[in-house]
């Protein structure tokens, strides 16, 4: 019996335009396009969306996208994942809210 590949492709279409800006610091203004349905965000090279600060994980969070929407999940940072100032695990995201790892702090841009 052989090998058989493991469809792990999600059927579910993750729609265009979600972005997420960086608020403040050395990197305030860039833009991160969430072009997928799960994206890391960390400091690490095995990251999505790397960003070279030291108060982020090497795999600090994620945003995904599911049948219920976008959503932020923390990957067992050390310093926790905020979500418009609360610590969150995973949470669903929403045009305007504000995630915060480290000292990074993102706006989500999601299509009207």
């Amino acid at each position: 019996m052989g090998l058989e590949a493991l469809d792990t492709a999600s059927d579910v279409k993750v729609p265009e335009g979600v972005y997420l800006r960086v608020l403040d610091g050395f990197f305030e203004g860039l833009e991160f396009e969430v072009g997928g349905d799960w994206q890391v965000i960390g400091r690490g090279r095995g990251a999505d969306f790397v960003v070279p600060e030291p108060t982020i994980s090497r795999a600090h969070a994620a945003v995904g996208y599911d049948e219920d929407g976008f959503f932020v999940q923390d990957l067992g940072s050390t310093n926790g994942t905020l979500l418009n100032g609360e610590n969150r695990q995973k949470e669903p995201l929403e045009h305007g809210d504000e995630i915060q790892i480290g000292k990074l702090r993102l706006g989500v841009i999601l299509p009207a």
